[in-house]
């Protein structure tokens, strides 16, 4: 049905070029094939419709439903993220370019639960390496987590990891100073319950900095409430 009604708004477009009738039938036929899961002919449609009406007032939805066309194929995608920066970045433009809109506030969720997604394929590799005991690689994921998707869900977790690593490795100050870290932020959470658990079974303080820890966690420390995005 969705097909068949994108069908009817092309033609629309092309008997009536440069109508009003074409304008509208041109972001119809973008909905039609996003509820279809035509997710590229959507995008085409929807980018040509800024193309020919970047200033119209429903540039906009145009411009979600690009958006849109990537955000609803994330969840098939597996270790290819690329689709995924894709929809951070058009979900970006709708919110800095029509900050007013209806659709900000639909595409900050989205580009949160976008944000939280990539976390979580970092998070995904870095299990994968440190159950095998390659511990510096498992540490390089976690500390993208912590650096780059500090507001995600998955940070809590990537701080505990990251002491997991560093224990691993005999590096006692890197783990005491991750340990404070996610203290300071995320005392409540069942993360630190465990890492409280595991450093303090091994005489580690959780509640202060070693001046020999990395710089980066010295830096993290230095800047220990989340950042906002945007």
């Amino acid at each position: 049905m969705n097909a068949e009604a994108a069908s009817l708004f092309a033609a629309v477009e092309r008997q009536y070029p440069y109508s009003e009738w074409a304008k509208k039938s041109l972001l119809m036929s973008a909905i039609a094939n996003h509820n279809g899961a035509f997710y590229e002919e959507s995008r085409a449609d929807a980018e040509r419709y800024l193309d020919f009406y970047p200033a119209d007032v429903d540039a906009a939805h145009a411009q979600y439903l690009i958006a849109l066309s990537y955000y609803d194929q994330i969840d098939n995608v597996s270790r290819d993220q690329s689709v995924t920066f894709s929809a951070l970045q058009a979900f970006r433009t709708v919110i800095e370019r029509y900050p007013n809109s209806e659709y900000t506030s639909p595409s900050l969720l989205k580009f949160d639960l976008s944000l939280d997604h990539l976390a979580g394929a970092e998070m995904e590799v870095g299990r994968y390496y440190l159950k095998r005991g390659h511990f510096g690689a498992a540490i390089s994921r976690f500390r993208v987590v912590v650096e780059e998707f500090e507001t995600t869900s998955h940070t809590p977790e990537a701080l505990h990891r990251l002491v997991e690593s560093y224990l691993s490795l005999g590096l006692i100050a890197n783990a005491q100073t991750t340990g404070a870290i996610l203290g300071h932020n995320f005392q409540a959470s069942d993360w630190y319950k465990d890492t409280y658990v595991l450093l303090t079974g091994r005489g580690i303080s959780t509640e202060a900095v070693n001046e020999n820890s990395s710089n980066w966690l010295t830096k993290i420390w230095r800047n220990v409430t989340p950042k906002k995005r945007l």
